[in-house]
């Protein structure tokens, strides 16, 4: 079954017929069988007679150029213009070398980049595959904020994988095709849980620093869900460790410039024969305020999720859905949309003592850790709640954990429930959740003798960019890894700390068909001027840019609301339905504000750019979960409370002729004819 959405994406839960039903798909999925994994998951879509030989990229029917040696670009500046990049000998001599440098004068002004590989993004996955692909040619990553500002920098927990000998790779694979209410592609989940251990022993090596225990072994935690101790972690705060390591070995990496402050606007495609080809990404400086496109025979796209399309999330202010917005665009597969996780412990602000003096710009995280630790869940009447759900209690997966406490909130009218791990020894405690303890205690609260006051806040998107299992997408060119991406690996609801290890796991799987690719690739550097450039908003009268931009802040939290109020942690048809509507209103109304403004199609700045994202992936969301009529792991709709067999499979949304008229579902460049 699917359903035709006039004006928008077509979706299915039914993928068997999806040959049938949608055959301009089938061009896709010439590719091979990778592509046809990426479109069937679970469901066992299977496209016949095809290989994994990827198809050459085609040629852009420009004019041949004058060429010079890469090395006249070899001037880009690092962090910020820290130190310039210097192209060893050794890749200067590689047959397929960086994209070359034309003399012509399109190709003399900084507001053209030329780079063998481009990745979108500065976390655990991006940083890990630049610095596996910088040994092949020239890479550059452009992050939204600083480079540390990431999703990767918040994870507490840590990397969950097999590093004991009691544990094995089929626990593993159980808890989390269990925690992923069996919606998990069970041959994802084999290659991560298996590769995973190597991944960690990589991080290890290059200077990650993790806890031990007394017997000099790794301290392997537990946590929701998990059937052993297999959560590797730097007390709770594992991501900014990780990050660390990976920045100190991009700053030492002479290939990889790292573009700061350079917001990802839309991607540059070109489509040939129903394929479509990805040639790198348009950028706006957010410090000089100018738009600055990178050309590059591969782009990753590694740029986290979209928590800001709720009011309360633990994600950081980047996580506006950019990524899966722009691949939308871009006419690349999405999938499993409905599945947004809700983090159940969220430091909750209204329980402190001492109230913070300003609005968080995003929640505090109580790692999952406390609970795998020993936490205890009680209401605000101290009623230990859990065993009242779920037998797991506390140890129950994220999903059950974040619907029984927003019952008991529903229920006893309380803005918050506790947790409790002041049972413990003072010490451990400490020493365990250092950064936790010092949070609630510049908030007047001793975690080591009271209980923390937390409340469900958004915190990851499971689904995203249909990815086959190398990181393809179905835009060639085009690869993605973690929170943006929907490997399969998750379900219907992710298994704690099973996300940095899978970021590492496609990061890596990511390289080589990238590497492939990049050789493959005979990218004209004079394409650049054949797109369309965006303009920046400041050509607007200063009166009514003022006015839009608090026109969007207005639209974005009016957004937010419609999304916690309708689209929560629990749904049902009519409110579904009341959101589409409100949703599509509410865009109107602030895209014709803009207009009416002087904004132009092709204007860009970074609030209203970030605005059309949070419209898209909100609308995504929606979307899929009116397609899904069943309760499946983090979607739960009150109309279809019961798991359904026949439903197990992955909602999948295609590209289609037909689309929305709305700005945020439109590139601002003309998909170019590539020959």
């Amino acid at each position: 079954p699917c359903q035709d959405l006039v004006g928008s994406p077509w979706f299915f839960t039914d993928r068997t017929n999806l040959c049938a039903s949608y055959s301009f798909f089938l061009s896709l999925c010439r590719a091979g069988a990778g592509m046809a994994k990426l479109m069937g998951g679970s469901a066992g879509f299977h496209v016949q007679g095809a290989h994994m030989q990827a198809s050459r990229p085609p040629s852009l029917s420009f004019r041949t150029c004058a060429q010079l040696e890469i090395s006249r670009f070899c001037t880009i500046p690092r962090f910020m213009g820290v130190k310039a990049v210097n192209v060893s000998q050794q890749h200067m001599r590689h047959r397929f070398s960086s994209i070359r440098a034309s003399a012509l004068p399109c190709m003399q002004d900084d507001t053209t980049r030329y780079f063998d590989f481009v990745v979108i993004g500065s976390g655990v996955a991006g940083l890990r595959y630049a610095l596996e692909v910088s040994k092949h040619g020239s890479v550059a990553i452009i992050t939204k904020a600083e480079p540390h500002e990431s999703n990767t920098n918040y994870a507490q927990g840590g990397v969950s994988a097999v590093l004991c000998p009691k544990d094995s790779v089929e626990s593993h694979m159980q808890d989390t095709i269990v925690a992923g209410a069996h919606l998990c592609d069970e041959e994802t989940v084999r290659i991560v849980c298996t590769e995973g251990p190597e991944r960690v022993k990589e991080l290890i090596a290059m200077g990650a620093s993790f806890d031990h225990g007394e017997d000099g072994r790794l301290h392997l935690a537990r946590e929701g869900g998990h059937s052993h101790n297999r959560i590797v972690h730097s007390a709770d705060m594992t991501g900014k460790e990780i990050e660390r390591a990976l920045l100190q070995a991009v700053e030492n990496d002479e290939n990889i410039s790292v573009f700061g402050h350079h917001f990802a606007i839309d991607l540059l495609t070109c489509q040939n024969n129903g394929e479509i080809f990805c040639y790198g990404v348009d950028s706006l400086d957010t410090k000089a305020q100018k738009v600055v496109r990178f050309i590059s025979k591969v782009t990753l796209l590694a740029s986290g999720g979209a928590g800001h399309i709720y009011p309360t999330t633990t994600n950081p202010p980047v996580a506006t859905g950019d990524g899966i917005a722009m691949c939308h665009r871009a006419q690349a597969v999405i999938s499993n949309m409905e599945f947004v996780q809700f983090h159940p412990t969220a430091l909750s602000d209204e329980g402190l003592p001492i109230k913070p003096a300003k609005i968080r710009d995003n929640a505090f995280l109580v790692t999952e850790a406390v609970r795998g630790d020993g936490g205890i869940l009680y209401n605000q009447s101290m009623e230990r709640f859990m065993p009242l759900y779920d037998d797991r209690a506390e140890l129950a997966p994220r999903d059950v954990v974040a619907r029984s406490i927003d019952d008991q909130l529903k229920k006893r009218g309380g803005k918050y429930v506790l947790l409790d791990i002041s049972h413990k020894p003072r010490e451990k405690i400490l020493a365990h959740f250092p950064n936790i303890a010092a949070e609630c205690l510049r908030h007047g609260l001793d975690i080591t003798q009271q209980p923390i006051p937390v409340v469900p806040a958004a915190h990851y998107m499971c689904g995203g960019v249909r990815a086959g299992l190398q990181g393809e997408t179905s835009v060639k060119g085009l690869y993605v890894a973690g929170e943006v991406a929907c490997t399969g690996l998750h379900g219907a609801n992710r298994l704690a700390s099973n996300s940095l290890l899978e970021a590492l796991v496609f990061a890596q799987r990511a390289v080589q068909p990238s590497i492939d690719h990049m050789v493959d690739a005979d990218a004209d550097p004079c394409l650049a001027e054949k797109w369309a450039r965006p303009v920046l908003s400041v050509s607007i009268k200063d009166s009514a840019l003022s006015d839009i931009i608090e026109k969007t802040k207005k639209t974005r939290m009016e957004l937010q609301s419609i999304m916690w109020e309708y689209v929560g942690i629990v749904r049902s048809t009519n409110r579904l339905k009341n959101a589409e509507w409100k949703i599509g209103d509410l865009e109107s109304e602030w895209e014709e504000f803009l207009f009416r403004r002087g904004w132009k199609p092709a204007t860009v700045g970074i609030e209203a750019c970030e605005m059309r994202n949070l419209f898209c992936c909100a609308k995504l969301v929606v979307k899929s979960a009116l397609a899904r009529r069943e309760s499946r792991g983090l979607h739960f709709t009150e109309d279809f409370p019961y798991l359904e067999e026949s439903k197990r499979k992955p909602t999948v949304i295609f590209p289609t002729a037909i689309q929305e008229l709305t700005w945020s579902s439109k590139p601002l460049q003309r998909q170019l004819q590539c020959k």
